[in-house]
């Protein structure tokens, strides 16, 4: 006896599957997002409306090309799943590939403007009891 095992596509957003989130169109996404997401994406619109322009322009051709933005706190749409961008951080520019899991975020959440801080040896100047408080 063979068992056929049916893979399942995992939940990608709102108990959508990642297959299933390509047809939605940017009005059905607005009502599924909580108020919050859905009054950014209508209050911002205008600050980065380039952003959409440049999006849409490129969605049709297929470009590998990375889109480099500055702008952090565009709403990441379903029309963008698939594409590649490029986030300022305040340094550099982090290259991230946009995927079902990240519908409703904001660009800025993937690209960190702050690394973590790793401290070492204590300071010119230090005391040698300064070396053992926990903080200075």
């Amino acid at each position: 006896m063979v068992e056929i095992i049916e893979k399942k596509e995992k939940v990608a957003f709102k108990g959508r599957t990642a297959s299933s989130i390509s047809g939605i169109t940017d009005d059905e996404f607005k009502s599924l997002v909580n108020s919050h997401i859905r009054r950014s994406i209508k209050r911002n619109a205008l600050e980065y409306r380039n952003l959409v322009e440049k999006v849409n322009k490129l969605k049709g051709k297929n470009s590998t090309k990375p889109i480099k933005t500055h702008c952090r706190e565009a709403v990441i749409l379903p029309s963008w799943v698939g594409m590649r961008f490029e986030v300022y951080n305040g340094k550099q520019f982090v290259p991230m590939d946009i995927i079902a899991n990240m519908l409703g975020h904001k660009l800025g959440e993937f690209a960190y403007s702050t690394k973590r801080v790793q401290h070492s040896a204590p300071g010119i100047k230090a005391t040698r009891g300064s070396k053992f408080l926990s903080v200075k």
